[in-house]
């Protein structure tokens, strides 16, 4: 990816997040709708526009069809802040990595305290190792 497409995929990114926090009044795009990523074409002509929603349960044909219904004034008002010679035509894809994440995080959690209870079991079962003042069984110190 060159670096003129990055720059102008961020400000595209950047754009459609700022004008649905303020513009877009559908109800399917609601203020838990993030923008995650923005793939541009090597021509700069065509943009693939990343969404995902975290905390509600939004049926996904619904959002993107929300998306597509805004996508004329999404760009409209994106060229009238971006200053480019043309506009890429904007396509919605459902980003699910989010959701992943948030799960992947989830069972880790689960992981680490059941791995945590097993530890502590372990360990309460030897805790009476060694002999008295510091010695091993045999007698012999152990800060050699």
């Amino acid at each position: 990816m060159s670096r003129r497409s990055e720059r102008t995929s961020k400000l595209i990114q950047r754009g459609i997040s700022g004008l649905l926090e303020r513009q877009v009044n559908d109800p399917r795009l609601s203020k838990f709708v993030s923008v995650t990523e923005v793939i541009l074409s090597s021509d700069l002509q065509y943009a693939k526009v990343y969404v995902s929603t975290l905390g509600t349960e939004v049926n996904k044909e619904d959002l993107l069809a929300g998306f597509n219904n805004a996508s004329g004034f999404l760009r409209k008002e994106l060229a009238a802040h971006l200053r480019l010679k043309q506009m890429p035509q904007l396509s919605f894809y459902y980003d699910d990595s989010i959701e992943r994440g948030a799960r992947l995080l989830k069972l880790i959690s689960e992981l680490s305290t059941d791995e945590g209870d097993k530890i502590n079991s372990r360990n309460s079962l030897h805790t009476n190792k060694g002999g008295k003042n510091g010695t091993n069984k045999r007698g012999h110190n152990r800060g050699r």
